[in-house]
């Protein structure tokens, strides 16, 4: 008997990552449709690949955050509209306005400390999204258990790292 589980045919890994970005998308969503109003105490801490493809940010912001940045949604930024594949929201950075274009694609954290809630994802490149497409395989139980990172303060934070074996 072989111990070693089929390939899937169903890309779980892509399927999982689009709908916990969802749930970014409809957070954000509901700001948007309330004016920009941030609910109660919530606020946002969005961190993502600054060079990920579709991130639009001023060139000063690039040079000074090469690969990732974090932006925080609490009480000044305006402009946020919500599209399916992302979002735009304008923000000030040394008293600049700026203008941010971000896909849901290359967001790294979602963090409302507001409630103890995050969510963590794998950003992944254009080549690395055509790859597991193409690819896809199931993960060994071992190898799926290694790569979930439980939280030791009991906080609501949702792990998920669907990039390559390692």
């Amino acid at each position: 008997m072989n111990d070693t589980p089929p390939d899937s045919l169903i890309p779980y890994d892509e399927i999982v990552q689009e709908a916990l970005r969802a749930v970014v998308g409809r957070v954000l969503g509901q700001v948007e449709a309330s004016n920009g109003i941030l609910p109660g105490n919530h606020h946002f801490y969005i961190t993502f690949k600054t060079g990920a493809p579709g991130v639009s940010i001023p060139a000063e912001l690039r040079a000074r955050f090469p690969d990732e940045m974090t932006i925080v949604l609490q009480n000044k930024f305006w402009d946020l509209a919500v599209r399916e594949d992302g979002f735009t929201v304008s923000l000030s950075f040394n008293q600049l306005p700026a203008k941010l274009v971000i896909p849901f694609s290359a967001i790294t954290a979602f963090v409302d400390p507001a409630v103890d809630f995050g969510l963590q994802f794998q950003a992944m490149s254009d080549d690395e999204d055509e790859e597991l497409a193409a690819h896809p395989e199931n993960d060994s139980e071992r190898d799926v258990a290694s790569r979930i990172t439980p939280s030791e303060d009991g906080s609501n934070v949702v792990s998920v790292d669907f990039g390559k074996k390692k």
